[in-house]
């Protein structure tokens, strides 16, 4: 009952705020233009390239390709999600929340739940619409959910390590280079892959792979990740909750 009635009031406020803002209205198409773009545009210029380099480039194509969708709109939506907060936290929306019968508890949770669902909802909308998904639907939602942690940790990372707008999109240029890492770790022997678990991004990497592969391990490394980023999460909070009590 309580999730409802916090739904109901923050959800459109944020929805108003999405929509005043180009910024942040392209953010949340962006993923479905890339998967478009990635069905019909980029296999075409991959071969073009693979044919200019003497090279097979279409051969990396759906594995690299296919990462980088699932990690993108988990990320969008966290950039997205941690700048309403941070214009929240300019406006003084989350001190007047300390005065009002809304806990700051059930605040954060809404801000954890809304962006937890919308990653899962795109991404598995997202992977094939590009063509992409290379596996049948449970696993696909397996590696789904794996990534869906990575839109809270953004948001609340902004929240927690921002003073303002314009820091905001400065660690969103910063964080994403965590894109970048799964995408070399696909190509290291697995006994030494693993290092690259330390970052978030990883996991969900390794779990869709795995799905497209039907490797045994496909829940081993889900649970895992989600393990992992449930601590990020709790480590987050706690910064974001000093933060917001000043």
């Amino acid at each position: 009952m309580q999730a409802t009635r916090v739904l109901r009031a923050l959800g459109p406020i944020d929805a108003r705020s999405v929509q005043r803002d180009p910024l942040l209205r392209w953010t949340i198409l962006l993923p479905l233009l890339l998967a478009l773009a990635a069905r019909w545009l980029l296999p075409v210029l991959v071969a073009r390239l693979g044919v200019l380099s003497g090279a097979d480039l279409l051969q990396y194509y759906p594995p690299l390709m296919s990462v980088a969708l699932l990690l993108l709109p988990p990320l969008l939506v966290g950039m997205v999600v941690g700048f309403l907060l941070l214009d929240q936290r300019d406006d003084q929306t989350l001190l007047a929340l300390q005065v009002t019968p809304l806990p700051l508890g059930a605040y954060l949770a809404y801000r954890i739940a809304v962006p937890l669902l919308l990653s899962v909802l795109v991404s598995v909308a997202v992977l094939p619409l590009a063509g992409l998904a290379g596996t049948g639907p449970l696993p696909l939602l397996a590696a789904a959910l794996a990534g869906a942690p990575l839109a809270p940790i953004a948001a609340l990372f902004l929240a927690a390590f921002a003073g303002n707008k314009v820091q905001g999109f400065a660690l969103t240029k910063v964080s994403g280079v965590l894109l970048m890492p799964p995408l070399v770790a696909y190509f290291v022997d697995s006994q030494w892959q693993l290092a690259f678990g330390v970052l978030p991004t990883y996991w969900p990497a390794r779990t869709l792979w795995a799905a497209q592969a039907g490797e045994p391990g496909l829940w081993l490394y889900l649970v895992v990740g989600l393990g992992y980023q449930a601590v990020l999460l709790a480590l987050l909070l706690r910064r974001v909750g000093r933060v917001v009590r000043g």
